[in-house]
Parts: structure tokens; sequence; C-alpha cells
């Protein structure tokens, strides 16, 4: 993959990342757990597993962002 091919791919990962991220927040878990459970549309417990891992892969996204410069050469 070419390095402006690699950089677009970033960038669109990221976004998809930072929307899927934004809607895990928006859900708002800690409410959740309040009510009884036959009320939950979903589980609070894999809502905050999902925002662990989606920051995680944020994270990595913004590592390879720094990696992926133009004029750095890996060896």
């Amino acid at each position: 993959m070419s390095a402006n091919g690699e950089n677009e791919f970033l960038y669109e990962l990221r976004a998809e990342v930072e929307v899927e991220l934004t809607e895990a927040e928006a859900s708002r878990p800690e409410e959740e757990i309040t009510l009884p459970v036959t009320e939950w549309l979903f589980d609070p417990t894999d809502v905050e597993r999902e925002e662990v891992v989606l920051r995680g892969l944020l994270d990595a996204v913004e590592t390879l962002e720094g990696e992926s410069r133009p004029g750095d050469h890996c060896t």
C-alpha cells in the first residue's frame, strides 16, 4: 500500500472509530445499570468493554499515523 493510500485508510479508520466511541459514550451505561435487568436495552458491561477496545484501537491508529509521515522510511 502506498504511503498516501495508507494515510487515507488510517484517516477513515480513525473517523469511524471516533464515531463508534461517541455512540458508546452516548449510550450512558452508568444510567442503564440502575434500571431493572428486564428493562436494559444493552448490557452496560459490554458497552464499557467496547469503549476500552475502541480507545485502544484509536491509540493504535494515532501511533500508526505518527509513524507513516511522508519521508519516513522503515528499514
